[in-house]
């Protein structure tokens, strides 16, 4: 054991650190711990002021014994101090306690009561100054099947516990730690070392689905909070704890004596402007507590009045007030104490002075919001050359304009619609960017899409989808709005269109009544029929290049809305095909197009083919959750008209709702679209006017009736549709899978090398 001993330095610094204390009580009425340090002697660590008795620096000679050594780990940022070399880190210190970072024992059960992760945990304190605060801890264990045993050693021998049961979250209350869920005991004074081990009844099989883990520690009561079924289940409860609810150490000067024990044995370290204070008589010892109310106005070196100023003591503090034919606030580091008389022109001087330093102020923020504001102006210059303001000038003119009506709106005007870009305004995330609902201050909404960061090639895609929607004029084609072209991103403003895709409602609200396989016809035959327009009725001939039902918009009416053109190209009239960059999405892509790179208007077809396999069946293009023999629609779709047993992969509400000669009809035509020879499908022209043929049929005789012997001879009667064998697409490439030198980017592919 070490023995307590204090050099006479150490006594001086101890009335050193009183004397510091009493001459800033101004500032605290109340001290907590002395803010003074041995001179040359380190007195802050990361966040932590360390006062005389302790002193940073294990062996430095800077505390009073080395049992106050506080080390200072500098491998932290900002570094953390420790009692001496141990894992004890210090959160605070005052003139009678030191709290420390808690350590929490826990144990954690899977559903069957297998332990899955155990810490236990032991706290001995490293000097016989030192002890567990009876008053200021409690011992608490969390759980709703668990007891605790805390047993200590060194100072007290002792052993307790504490029982916490519940059967249901519902009997836990938040604020009480009174054994449902939370208990809570004391400890026994002069406690200097602990074992915590945590038992359990039933391994928490009835009670884990809220309450995995329980958990036990030694902290400070005012400090911790429980807070209820919440605290049971979470997970992070044992960092948390550990972070929030400090331990409390009671820490003495006087080891195994009282005040009158030491002042006999002349061993006393309480000296001037401090008193002797006992502490628990069964366990001695004595702190030294500095005495608050010192007469600062008799020492003119522990106070800041003018020479001119008077003094008022005060408990704990003092004031400085001018004497009469005086003005000020009398202390030296303000305006001190000026005489009434005085010839220097103080009033006019300080409002000289303000209005002065008010007049810089202005020109300097004038002069920096002129600064910004030209430099914004030049950005935005910058920005509309960079994302290709000339170009689309030339691109308007050599197809003879088009966008008079369209206009050109401001980045600010598109910020204020969006809230600034806001993540709740967010409609959609695509291939090129990500589409917002925008509020415009005539109280319109539109949809504004901002594309991604873009290098020179994806520019001109985005000159290209302006110049094409700005050609195009139909009912079921997405309008263009406008554009704005001086953010570093450019901006499309279109037509808001209000009910989503036409693949959300396939995949997700197929069940609702407005989803009939006549309105499902519907669709179909006014997407056909504006893809039908864009081929043949354009100024120029456009293939969009990603038909897919993502791109189809519903709007208040549920009228289809082609969108999305950032893909699309035009055709020269002169021209049936163009050679360019394999693009689209993984099950809607031609086959011939991706191995050949020749783009035709039969791409949009087979494309919209997969459109109506998924208006028939409500099958995803491609999903990997099916079996092989499913996983691609179109092979899957062939493949049961060859095998006829088509009606069984249908929708089940199509086969209620549609004819027979319909749903025939339109598997013939989605087998003709599906056609690996791009020459053998039809127009889009065909496409659509057998749609609307289609539309005029009347409605299946047998809706809402159980007939089950028609049923099943509909179900089982041979198909007269023709099949096609697949032989020339024999890869090991199919619609969605890809094999062999192709990249993969945001839904596109791009096969290496091929010309655009």
């Amino acid at each position: 054991m070490k023995k307590a001993m204090f050099s006479p330095l150490g006594s001086f610094f101890l009335l050193l650190s009183c004397l510091s204390l009493a001459s800033t009580a101004s500032t605290s009425s109340t001290a907590n711990a002395t803010t003074i340090a041995k001179p040359g002697c380190q007195s802050q660590c990361g966040n932590l002021t360390v006062p005389y008795p302790f002193g940073i620096g294990i062996g430095s000679g800077c505390s009073i014994d080395p049992v106050f050594d506080i080390n200072c780990n500098t491998s932290f940022n900002p570094p953390k101090p420790f009692l001496e070399t141990g894992n004890l880190e210090v959160i605070s210190l005052s003139d009678t306690q030191i709290r420390i970072k808690n350590w929490v024992a826990s144990r954690c059960y899977n559903q069957t009561g297998g332990i899955t992760s155990e810490n236990i945990v032991w706290i001995d304190l490293p000097a016989y100054y030192l002890t567990f605060s009876d008053t200021a801890n409690k011992f608490t264990v969390i759980g709703c099947d668990d007891f605790a045993l805390i047993s200590g050693s060194e100072g007290r021998n002792f052993t307790s516990g504490c029982v916490s049961l519940c059967s249901k979250s519902e009997d836990v209350l938040s604020g009480y730690c009174s054994g449902i869920g939370c208990c809570q005991t004391s400890i026994p004074k002069g406690l200097k070392k602990f074992l915590t081990s945590l038992s359990t009844l039933k391994n928490h099989t009835t009670v884990w689905p809220f309450d995995p883990c329980s958990y036990a520690f030694l902290g400070e009561q005012d400090v911790f909070n429980f807070r209820g079924a919440s605290d049971l289940s979470d997970l992070s409860f044992m960092n948390r704890t550990r972070d929030y609810v400090p331990v409390v150490i009671d820490w003495v000067v006087g080891k195994n004596q009282n005040c009158s024990q030491a002042m006999n044995s002349n061993a006393m370290v309480c000296q001037q402007n401090s008193t002797c204070v006992d502490l628990d008589s069964s366990l001695g010892g004595y702190r030294c507590s500095c005495n608050q109310d010192i007469n600062e106005c008799a020492n003119s070196n522990m106070n800041d009045c003018d020479t001119n100023a008077i003094c008022i003591d005060t408990p704990g503090s003092y004031n400085c007030t001018c004497p009469h034919g005086y003005f000020g606030d009398g202390r030296k580091d303000g305006h001190g104490c000026i005489a009434v008389n005085s010839q220097f022109p103080v009033v006019k001087f300080s409002l000289g002075l303000s209005f002065g330093f008010l007049s810089i102020v202005i020109a300097i923020t004038w002069l920096y919001f002129s600064i910004k504001k030209r430099k914004r102006f030049k950005l935005r210059e910058k920005f509309f050359e960079q994302n290709g303001g000339m170009l689309m000038k030339q691109q308007i003119s050599s197809n003879q304009g088009g966008v008079e009506s369209s206009k050109i709106f401001t980045a600010d005007e598109l910020e204020k619609a969006t809230n600034n870009y806001a993540e709740d305004r967010i409609l959609g995330r695509g291939g090129y960017g990500v589409v917002y609902k925008g509020i415009m201050h005539d109280q319109r909404i539109v949809a504004i899409k901002k594309s991604r960061i873009m290098d020179e090639s994806q520019i001109e895609q985005f000159i290209n989808e302006v110049v094409i929607l700005t050609q195009v004029n139909h009912r079921n084609v997405v309008k263009l709005m406008g554009c704005c072209l001086e953010t570093e991103v450019p901006l499309l403003v279109y037509e808001y269109v209000s009910n989503g895709t036409l693949f959300h409602h396939i995949h997700k609200n197929g069940g609702i009544p407005w989803f009939s396989w006549q309105n499902r016809l519907r669709i179909a035959s006014e997407a056909a029929g504006a893809l039908s327009y864009l081929h043949s009725a354009a100024s120029m001939p456009i293939i969009h290049r990603d038909v897919k039902s993502a791109n189809i918009l519903l709007d208040d009416n549920y009228t289809a809305k082609i969108s999305d053109f950032g893909a699309s190209r035009l055709v020269p009239l002169d021209q049936t095909q163009v050679t360019t960059l394999v693009q689209g999405t993984l099950g809607y892509l031609d086959p011939e197009y991706f191995h050949t790179s020749q783009l035709t208007e039969k791409s949009d077809v087979y494309s919209f083919g997969i459109v109506l396999a998924e208006l028939l069946t409500r099958k995803k293009p491609i999903c990997m959750e099916r079996t092989q023999e499913e996983r691609n629609l179109a092979t899957y779709f062939i493949m049961s008209i060859k095998e006829n047993r088509l009606f069984q992969i249908l929708d089940p509400r199509v086969i209620r709702e549609g004819t027979l000669e319909q749903l025939q009809a339109v598997a013939e035509l989605v087998k003709r679209c599906l056609n690996m020879n791009g020459e053998d499908r039809p127009t889009m022209k065909e496409v659509a006017m057998e749609l609307e043929g289609l539309r005029k049929f009347a409605r299946h005789p047998w809706v809402n009736q159980e007939i089950q012997e028609e049923t099943e001879g509909l179900m089982s009667e041979p198909s007269d549709l023709y099949t096609v064998q697949m032989n020339s697409y024999n890869t090991s490439t199919t619609h969605g899978e890809i094999s062999g030198q192709y990249s993969l980017d945001s839904g596109m592919i791009f096969p290496i090398n091929s010309p655009r």
